[in-house]
């Protein structure tokens, strides 16, 4: 007699807990790239607004670089105290900044203090962030049985897709109820807050939160690891550079879509912000949707084939998209759906394509380290790029740059080795 199998269930709290901070994070860095265009002169002479807007964007540029030390420190911590620690300190780190921010004094008040406290919260925040996307993509591939981690992965970036869908719908609501003159006043500051308030949740739902399995196993090899940070050169020199390879393309998509085209839509191609709120809006909702699909076609067809699609189909239509940002709603429904939609290939599947990359003993900190100085060199200064070509007449070569990004990023991708179904050491 055999006996019928048993129907998998998703631990939605535990899921739910390791996403949270991942959230508060995504939610934080989108509110400040989105709501730029409001406080860039609050924090910085108001005499020319798009100086102001430039160094806002360096501010934010700068804040990326202190990512990779987040990434190394708090990577490391995770292997040799536990991914539940780390999460727990991230979350503290992100949610303290965020309500700085929202507290801060403008430069009028107190003069160039406003923009060095604004440096600090950000710095604070670029070490949390670090700490925070290696150790939830460990978690969440690590609690993922083999069969089924492109799916427990999709998890990262729901989260992060609802998170920015909460910023951008934000957004779009505030610039419906306030006039600009209130935004550049006051109403900059209420997503701020409300990112200190769901830090507080995320808090109390990883308090309880189980450690992995995997950590107890190896927790003891990994504190013997000597100059962890040159053994993964030493030992992983290929898992690395396909990290960085891919690492590129992706971080220069999100940061493009999620942040960079906001404000070139609304001041360089004269975009209603309202339109481009919505536009977003919308792609996000579908970005979110297709998380755990595409995270089940990966575990059931392997995550080759869609990476491959994602890279390619990138490096074939981001220019063509690029010009049809315009003042047009349908316009930037298209360029916002398609390029997420796309995205979705490479989301879905990231937390389990990295750690399937580095030993456990090595994981947090590999990913951490390496991930994360690929999106400070690539995902931080993107839209500071932008916003810089965009005032010297050149923007299109913005999106010429992300073409060769997405064709380097293919060619490291026919490199990777297909992992669905492995077991992680």
């Amino acid at each position: 007699m055999t006996t019928a199998p048993t129907r998998h269930r998703l631990p939605a709290r535990q899921l739910a807990a390791a996403s949270s901070g991942n959230a508060l994070e995504w939610f934080d860095w989108t509110v400040y790239a989105t709501f730029s265009v409001y406080f860039a002169t609050e924090f910085f002479p108001k005499g020319n607004e798009t100086a102001a807007l430039v160094n806002t964007f360096a501010t934010y540029a700068l804040a990326f670089f202190f990512r990779p030390l987040g990434g190394l420190l708090l990577g490391r911590f995770a292997d040799v105290r536990g991914r539940k620690p780390a999460m727990l300190l991230t979350i503290v780190l992100m949610a303290a900044g965020s309500v700085l921010i929202g507290v801060l004094p403008t430069f009028e008040q107190v003069g160039w203090l406003s923009p060095a406290l604004l440096l600090l919260a950000r710095i604070g925040q670029g070490l949390s962030l670090g700490g925070e996307a290696s150790s939830t993509s460990v978690y969440l591939a690590e609690i993922g049985p083999a069969d089924r981690r492109g799916r427990y992965s999709a998890f990262f970036y729901i989260s992060t897709g609802s998170a920015v869908l909460l910023a951008t719908a934000l957004g779009f609501t505030l610039s419906r109820l306030l006039t600009r003159e209130d935004l550049v006043a006051w109403g900059w500051r209420i997503p701020f807050l409300i990112g200190g308030a769901i830090g507080l949740i995320g808090l109390w739902l990883r308090r309880s939160m189980p450690e992995t399995a995997l950590f107890h196993q190896n927790r003891s090899t990994a504190q013997r690891v000597r100059n962890p940070l040159a053994k993964t050169l030493r030992e992983h020199p290929r898992a690395v550079g396909q990290l960085v390879g891919f690492s590129m393309l992706s971080t220069l998509c999100y940061y493009t879509f999620f942040s960079a085209l906001t404000p070139f839509a609304v001041t360089t191609r004269k975009a209603d912000p309202t339109d481009v709120f919505l536009a977003l809006t919308i792609a996000t909702v579908i970005f979110v949707a297709l998380q755990y699909p595409m995270g089940w076609l990966a575990d059931r067809y392997g995550r080759k084939p869609q990476l491959l699609v994602w890279s390619g189909a990138t490096a074939v239509l981001i220019f063509p998209l690029s010009l049809l940002v315009t003042p047009s709603l349908g316009n930037l429904i298209v360029v916002f759906t398609v390029g997420l939609a796309l995205y979705t290939a490479m989301t879905s599947i990231a937390p389990a394509l990295m750690s399937e990359l580095f030993p456990t003993r090595l994981r947090a900190l590999g990913i951490g380290a390496w991930y994360n100085l690929t999106v400070a060199l690539f995902g931080g200064t993107a839209p500071l790029l932008i916003s810089a070509l965009s005032g010297a007449g050149m923007p299109n070569v913005f999106f010429l740059y992300v073409t060769v990004a997405a064709v380097l990023a293919f060619l490291v991708i026919l490199t990777l080795p297909e992992t669905k179904g492995k077991e992680l050491d």
